[in-house]
Order: C-alpha cells, then sequence, then structure tokens
C-alpha cells in the first residue's frame, strides 16, 4: 500500500523567539491605542483615528498569531492541513511556532495496550471455547490514521476529533478492539482446542501456543495497517471451553489421565510380577504348576493394581499336589 505520509516542509519558527515577538507586538498595540485615544481627545483627532485603527488590527493580528504556538514530546506528532488539504507530518520535539493558518491535529504515536475481553469461538471441530488475547500497537502512519478511516464517526465525541488527542486515538482503540475480535476468530476457527479431536502432529490452540500468536500478528497487521498502525506483539492471554461444555470436557480430560495412569501402573505391575517368578524359579525357592502360578499372578495384580491397602491371607495349606 502506498506511503502517502510525509515531512511538513512549511516554515516553523522557533517558539520562544515568536513569544517574545508577540508579547513585544501585544505591547505595542496596546500604547498604540493609549495614544490614539489621547490623541483623538485632543487636537489632532485624524492621526488619532489612523493609529487607533491600525493598533487594533496590530492587536488581532498578535492574537491570532498567538494561537499558532505548538508543543510536541517525544512520541508525538502534529498532522498539519492547509484549509483541509494534507500539508504533511510534523515530528519535532520542542516548542514552535506556525503560519496561524495552517490546520492542526496531535495525534500519539506511543504503544498503547489493549486487553479485550474473552469472546466465544468454534474451533476446528466446532466445540465452543473462549478465548480472549492482548495486543500492543502504536501508530505508524499519520496520514492512514486520519484520512483512511474514518475516524470522525468513530470517536465518542465527534466534534472533539481533532483539538484532542484522546477523542483521536480512543476511535482508533475502538477500530483496533473490533479488528482484533474479527481476526481473534479467524485464527481460532483454524485450529482445534486440543489433541484428543485432532491427527497426531497437527498445532493445536494448546500446545501451539507460537504458531498461533505469530498467525494472529500477521492477521492484526493486514488488518490494521488500513489505519496506518503497527502490531508490536499479540499473544493469547485466556484459552478454555466455554461453559456450557467445560463440566463434560473435564470429564473427559480426567477420564483420559486415569487411563494414562492406569496403563501405566499396569505396565510397572506386570514387569513386577514376571521378575517375581523367574527370581522364584531361578533360585529354586518354590516349585509352582500352572495353576499356582496363574492365582500368584491374579493376586500380586490385584494388590499392586488396587486402589486400596491390601488385606493379607495368610495361607497355612501345602504347596504339594
Amino acid at each position: 500500500m502506498e506511503n502517502k505520509e510525509y515531512v511538513f516542509k512549511g516554515t516553523v519558527i522557533n517558539g520562544f523567539v515568536m513569544l517574545f515577538v508577540t508579547l513585544a507586538l501585544f505591547i505595542a498595540s496596546v500604547v498604540g491605542i493609549v495614544f490614539s485615544i489621547i490623541q483623538l481627545d485632543g487636537s489632532d483627532g485624524a492621526c488619532g483615528g489612523w493609529l487607533l485603527g491600525g493598533s487594533i488590527l496590530l492587536l488581532i493580528a498578535d492574537i491570532v498569531c498567538m494561537c499558532s504556538f505548538m508543543q510536541l514530546e517525544p512520541n508525538e506528532a502534529k498532522v498539519i492541513n492547509w484549509f483541509g488539504k494534507y500539508a504533511g507530518t510534523f515530528q519535532q520535539v520542542g516548542f514552535y511556532w506556525i503560519n496561524p493558518f495552517y490546520g492542526q491535529k496531535k495525534v500519539s504515536l506511543r504503544a498503547r495496550n489493549l486487553d479485550a475481553e474473552p469472546i466465544k469461538v468454534n474451533d476446528k471441530t466446532g466445540n465452543p471455547v473462549m478465548i480472549g488475547l492482548v495486543l500492543v500497537w502504536k501508530l505508524k502512519d499519520t496520514y492512514k490514521a486520519l484520512f483512511e478511516v474514518d475516524t470522525q464517526t468513530m470517536a465518542a465525541n465527534p466534534n472533539a476529533v481533532g483539538s484532542d488527542t484522546k477523542g483521536l486515538m480512543n476511535a482508533l482503540e475502538n477500530f483496533v478492539r473490533v479488528q482484533s475480535d474479527a481476526a481473534l476468530r479467524q485464527v481460532a476457527g483454524q485450529y482445534a482446542y486440543d489433541d484428543e479431536d485432532t491427527k497426531a502432529g497437527e498445532p493445536t490452540l494448546r500446545s501451539s501456543a507460537d504458531e498461533i500468536n505469530e498467525q494472529l500478528e500477521q492477521k492484526l497487521d493486514e488488518r490494521l495497517a488500513l489505519a496506518g498502525i503497527e502490531v508490536v506483539e499479540a499473544r493469547i492471554n485466556y484459552l478454555a471451553y466455554a461453559p456450557e461444555i467445560a463440566a463434560v470436557m473435564l470429564r473427559r480430560q480426567q477420564a483420559s489421565a486415569i487411563i494414562t495412569a492406569r496403563e501405566k501402573i499396569v505396565e510397572g505391575a506386570v514387569s513386577m510380577v514376571k521378575m517375581a517368578l523367574d527370581k522364584l524359579s531361578n533360585e529354586n525357592i518354590v516349585d509352582l504348576d500352572d495353576d499356582k502360578k496363574a492365582a500368584m499372578v491374579s493376586n500380586l495384580l490385584v494388590v499392586l493394581c488396587g486402589d486400596d491397602a491390601a488385606q493379607p491371607v495368610v495361607n497355612t495349606g501345602t504347596l504339594n499336589h
């Protein structure tokens, strides 16, 4: 997209110099008015009239010039226009004076933070999830921000835009909020919530945070470039199932965790039983037939895999046939 922003090239004078000049002209005009009134009361009325008219005009011009001072802090800018025509952007820090017939609109180039409230979206598999983001953005192109986007009607107080920096920035923040919502819905719909609903190795919202954040920044850059806004960082800061399915999904996750734990327990119990049988056989401690081995395996698995502590039963019988 073409960059239409450029540096203001009009006449800019040091503010302190012009402050001294305007104060001197103000004093001169006041003195001229006083002397003209004295002359009007005297014999030279015609000269006093001309002096009074000139002094009043000088005072009016001086007051107009006093309205043209501007002060800029770091990361602030003034968008200058000449009777509606864009004349450039001024970003030099300090106290200055420009032609009073130039229009000025002050904007902030500082980074701003947006903590979006979680919204409900459907993931790739159709499950409703709650997802939110935190976004750091700043204004990069002042021309696009003021003339490519309708900030006048987006502002809460349209009449304040141009004279009030806060009104303009709030209007841009509303634009960022809406576009962030759309980008978040688009990205979240491309991925499943977790790997239980997708093929192994596929990225998910839970397991692929870096890839998701990268996709989110890319989508936001595409959407916010129209307003001259640069995305510094965008990250998902909230992710959960929607309330209506959260309880069901929690039970599913608990069941999956229990099954995984049981698999580990059974795997360990089988290896321990095998080790016990091998050791009894290798060291000739006792001679067990197949029925006794099966009973021993059954008892050991019950003891090792059970949730409660085993209650021992002493067998006083014989192991002989």
